[in-house]
């Protein structure tokens, strides 16, 4: 797995000491090694590469990675240039459409949010070709965990917008007044239609900015 060298890497040393860590090494590179796993092994820590600890402004939580062919590079939610925009975005394009008036691009390649600062965490961070959830129970989970309590000790407003049961069990680890918690149901098609829609967490989460003196976010991705 490759290090991450920004601000990240000192919060996180102390997991890196820890025997479910190593587990936790040992498990994906033999997996890599063995099977057909993604994202691929260099974007296993895009979301930390791209948005410095000291930038993150909102983090977006996922569940694990994309897990067909081609389509994840590390960000929760995001999909390589040229793929097929999943269902569950073109449902996050379609409220940010209804949210703040933006068009709905040809592609779900996030990393402008990113790198503007929203932290796109899956978390579980790896998975076998065409097997969801097939490395949960191994150690991500603990690793993004910890990461999520780094975050909660910020002293400066984040946002953290939770979708679905999964994302939203991380909200009993965020304690910090300093920040805002959005939930809303999951935007998949399965669950879109239980108050995700409607649920404005766009324009809530530049508000929220806003009124701290923070920079909002441009959420409008370009088409390619």
């Amino acid at each position: 797995m490759p290090a991450i060298s920004n601000d990240w890497a000192p919060e996180l040393k102390p997991e890196y000491k820890k025997e479910y860590y190593k587990e936790l090494f040992n498990f994906v590179g033999h997996e890599y090694a063995t099977r057909e796993i993604f994202p691929p092994a260099d974007d296993i820590f895009n979301a930390f590469h791209l948005t410095p600890l000291s930038k993150v402004k909102c983090v977006i939580i996922g569940q694990d990675p994309y897990h067909n062919v081609g389509q994840a590079h590390g960000l929760s939610f995001s999909v390589k240039p040229g793929v097929d925009i999943p269902p569950s975005l073109a449902n996050i394009y379609q409220e940010l459409h209804d949210d703040l008036g933006c068009y709905i691009p040809n592609n779900g390649y996030l990393v402008k949010w990113a790198e503007q600062g929203v932290l796109m965490l899956n978390a579980v961070l790896t998975v076998r070709a065409h097997q969801a959830n097939s490395h949960q129970g191994h150690g991500w989970e603990q690793f993004t965990d910890a990461c999520m309590e780094i975050l909660n000790r910020q002293d400066r407003p984040i946002v953290f917008i939770l979708w679905g049961s999964y994302a939203q069990k991380k909200a009993s680890m965020l304690n910090n007044p300093n920040h805002l918690i959005l939930k809303a149901p999951h935007p998949s098609p399965l669950s879109v239609y239980r108050g995700f829609w409607g649920s404005k967490p766009f324009s809530k989460t530049n508000n929220f900015l806003t009124e701290h003196g923070v920079e909002p976010i441009d959420w409008q991705i370009e088409n390619i």
